[in-house]
């Protein structure tokens, strides 16, 4: 009998201290089961601990300095219920936000703020009007993902200083502010201008997985060359000046508020 107690007592010595080993687990020694699920991004001058820690300088899979990040990650992710807080800061790009996975294959978005120089995008955005550029900000109140796709969307975004880089040069269009909402995976997107920019500007966005649809006026307040010359490529002005677009794609009928015409992806 006293060996056996022996033995227990040792058992829960051993389980007791693995148990506090993984509450205050370093960061630096799960980095290796960390690095690979940040599809290249390294993670160096690491401080704390898996749960509560900062890494002093995030790299891009090419050495590329991008900035710091701190976390909070809930001890609940050892029982499979995620909950993370997530805060990235950068000389070009700025990121924080609260993320928990739920049932079904599912993750939650709260409090989503981000700021990025659009010149300085890591990902190029091949548009076939040009390049942009200026600073975008943009807030998400709340997000449920599925594979990607929002399921539930409320968002708002301001892209100040708004730039098109294009072959001929640079095409001003002001500032532009937007929102988007999202009920049961059908977006509905609206974005303007602030009433003082060069472009005037009136768009709708209608997104589901099967189709979208887009309608947008525009029109120039100024009698700037480049950007006539950039708007004549999107379609002729009205008689009031205005360019009228209206593209649809997908099988655009399913969505509400839509036609059952598809006028297909062609450019103006």
């Amino acid at each position: 009998m006293k060996y056996l107690r022996n033995c227990l007592i040792g058992l829960a010595i051993l389980l007791l201290a693995g148990v506090l080993l993984l509450w205050f687990l370093p960061v630096r020694w799960a980095l290796p089961w960390i690095e690979p699920q940040l599809h290249g991004l390294r993670l160096q001058q690491l401080q704390g601990s898996l749960w509560d820690g900062r890494a002093g300088q995030v790299l891009a899979a090419d050495g590329r300095p991008l900035g710091k990040l701190q976390w909070t990650l809930s001890r609940r992710a050892l029982f499979g219920q995620t909950q993370a807080k997530l805060d990235f800061q950068g000389p070009q790009f700025d990121f924080s936000g609260e993320m928990r996975r739920l049932p079904g294959q599912k993750v939650e978005w709260r409090g989503v703020n981000l700021h990025a120089a659009l010149a300085a995008w890591p990902a190029r955005v091949n548009l076939p009007y040009g390049q942009p550029r200026g600073e975008l900000q943009l807030t998400i109140e709340h997000a449920i993902l599925q594979g990607g796709w929002p399921l539930q969307l409320q968002a708002q975004a301001r892209w100040q200083d708004a730039v098109m880089r294009t072959r001929n040069g640079d095409v001003a269009l002001g500032d532009l502010q937007g929102q988007a909402q999202s009920q049961n995976g059908v977006i509905q997107a609206q974005w303007q201008d602030d009433g003082h920019g060069p472009l005037q500007v009136d768009g709708r966005l209608q997104l589901s997985p099967l189709g979208w649809r887009l309608d947008a006026t525009l029109r120039a307040r100024q009698t700037d060359p480049a950007l006539r010359h950039w708007l004549s490529g999107l379609g002729q002005p009205d008689a009031d000046g205005k360019i009228n677009i209206q593209h649809s794609g997908g099988l655009a009928a399913a969505l509400p508020g839509t036609t059952a015409t598809n006028q297909g992806t062609k450019s103006p």
